[in-house]
């Protein structure tokens, strides 16, 4: 038999990197029980379906470089219906635990003394196998960098500069607006050439791709229309793919 989840409580969830179908048993059967879904932007509004008809829905989506809901809001509602519904569910994109901010709601809550729960979802970057690429490859790539390309200042994170000193496949988060500098980054390093992509909705029907290199992002962005959010892999392994047979 399947392990249930706990009866009630906050339920922090991902929804998977688009494609409803990508979304977990354990977290489909949570969402056919919810009381309230606080629900981000980026996440698929078909899986709201399978929440109850009288279950309430809440927005409390960030677009990107866009309008938000600030995070102290969000906690407010957590705290909010937590005192008056038995299952409350934080709806992300992706994976809450991937830079989505899920952990900081699961403190905030059991500070408050809720009951938390955390359920993972496939993160964007697992689904750039659905595009062809994948993120390690025997002999080719041995570890991955997962990197932000926003930090809390509105920064690129400096783990690029140390994460092009090794042979791991490079995947950054949130990097549209830094393509650039990304691309100067490399250059810099005498790593321009170093195979990359750019992928857009890559479990959705209508998924853009571009292949080109580290240094010629910011062109092959513009060129193929791409725009956030998208996930940039740089390495090997992009070449790797496009080799396949």
């Amino acid at each position: 038999m399947l392990k249930k989840e706990g009866d009630f409580g906050l339920f922090v969830m991902g929804g998977g990197p688009g494609d409803p179908e990508l979304i977990t048993l354990k977290a489909f059967r949570v969402l056919e029980r919810a009381d309230v879904i606080l629900y981000d932007n980026l996440i698929n509004k078909d899986l709201l379906e399978f929440a109850p008809k009288d279950c309430k829905l809440v927005y409390v989506g960030k677009q990107p470089y866009g309008n938000f809901t600030p995070q102290e809001v969000i906690h407010e509602l957590i705290r909010e219906y937590a005192q008056t519904h038995r299952v409350v569910v934080r709806l992300k994109g992706g994976d809450p635990f991937i830079f989505g901010r899920g952990f900081e709601e699961i403190l905030f809550a059991k500070e408050h003394g809720i009951q938390t729960h955390y359920i993972p979802g496939i993160s964007s970057m697992q689904a750039i196998g659905l595009s062809g690429i994948p993120l390690t490859h025997r002999g080719t790539s041995e570890s991955m960098w997962i990197i932000t390309g926003t930090k809390k200042d509105g920064s690129l994170s400096k783990d690029l500069c140390c994460a092009i000193q090794s042979s791991a496949t490079v995947v950054i988060y949130m990097g549209m607006k830094k393509l650039a500098e990304i691309a100067d980054i490399y250059k810099a390093a005498g790593l321009g050439n170093m195979p990359a992509a750019i992928i857009q909705h890559a479990s959705l029907p209508q998924q853009k791709k571009v292949v080109c290199t580290a240094e010629n992002l910011p062109q092959a962005a513009e060129k193929g229309g791409l725009t956030y959010p998208a996930i940039i892999i740089i390495g090997k392994v992009v070449a790797a793919a496009a080799v396949q047979p």
